[in-house]
């Protein structure tokens, strides 16, 4: 098969598209003909060299995948050769073909684009097991997305909205919040003009819920913003991963902090990849079935130029996802 493989660490020209092994399903596990590959920041790092992918994984970027299951392995009884599915990964998924446990597995709901479901599976996992398996968001409570833009927040503005929860959206420009709020984010905040601490204690005592990709640079703003008894989620470290936190802000409001990937969790288990997606497939699933929650595709961009794929990202350029396009339907 062909893959992305890398040309050392570095700049986005640093990814080549050339041969790689093919792999084969285990016991439990699929094999894919990719179509299409989502395209995250945690691809970014690792193409630089700073997020190595976990004890076991594929070396080849990509979290997330759309196609058909081309082999099944032993012990394999849902899936069939033929299946249109999506699927979190722990890596493979620039490449024409990925092996995946079938827990992992997504079927592509009736009348959605396969491209546009290689966007799915890594946010929506994200977004799920954060918001509402850590944090616990529900009907009528405040939450705070830092980066509304981003391919999570896209995708938790509308889960939030599903749920009966506001939401307050951060970005950096109004043609980016506009298109937040068509989503249904109520409080639109440009983070190079306003205080978003200042915006969101405007609608009350505070945010019950932050999903923050900041880290660092925003955490003392961050309990500052949080309701009390908030959560703050941490699911990235873009502002730094080494700040100041004032115990006593956060006691004072009972408040909770937590810090968690989807990528480093294990496969089965309590916390897993598994349950992360059962809870998708039970509780997400439907809303897209129904429209209610669409990805928000910006880019269907060809593997061969995966490089500019990342620049796009690099430079904060996309509303929504960027995919790439391995092969034709």
């Amino acid at each position: 098969m062909r893959a992305i493989n890398l040309n050392g660490f570095g700049g986005p020209e640093v990814m080549v598209w050339t041969e790689a092994p093919d792999p084969a399903p285990g016991h439990g596990e699929v094999l894919i003909d990719v179509l299409a590959a989502g395209v995250n920041r945690a691809d970014l790092l690792q193409r630089q060299g700073f997020y190595p992918p976990p004890p076991g994984a594929s070396p080849i970027m990509g979290l997330e995948c759309s196609g058909v299951v081309a082999e099944v392995g032993d012990g394999v009884r849902d899936w069939r050769v033929g299946d249109r599915v999506c699927a979190l990964l722990s890596g493979g998924g620039y490449a024409e073909r990925v092996v995946v446990p079938a827990t992992q597995l997504l079927p592509v709901p009736d009348g959605l684009d396969l491209a546009a479901a290689a966007g799915l599976p890594e946010a929506a996992a994200t977004v799920w097991s954060n918001l509402v398996m850590t944090a616990g968001l529900h009907a009528g409570q405040l939450l705070l997305i830092h980066g509304g833009g981003s391919g999570i927040g896209t995708h938790a503005i509308q889960i939030a909205k599903s749920l009966g929860a506001r939401v307050a959206a951060t970005a950096g420009s109004a043609e980016k919040l506009r298109r937040c709020a068509e989503l249904g984010a109520e409080v639109l905040i440009n983070y190079r003009e306003d205080d978003f601490v200042e915006a969101v204690r405007a609608q009350g005592p505070g945010a019950d819920v932050i999903l923050d990709v900041m880290g660092a640079a925003y955490l003392a703003r961050n309990v500052d913003a949080l309701a009390p008894h908030g959560h703050l989620v941490v699911i990235g470290m873009q502002g730094g991963a080494s700040g100041e936190l004032n115990l006593g802000a956060l006691l004072r409001k009972w408040g909770s902090i937590h810090a968690t990937n989807v990528r480093n969790r294990p496969a089965t288990g309590t916390g897993s990849k598994a349950e992360i997606i059962a809870e998708l497939r039970g509780r997400v699933w439907p809303l897209i079935a129904d429209g209610r929650v669409v990805p928000v595709i910006d880019a269907e961009i060809p593997v061969a130029d995966a490089a500019e794929a990342h620049r796009l990202l690099d430079a904060s350029g996309a509303f929504g996802k960027v995919v790439l396009r391995i092969r034709d339907e």
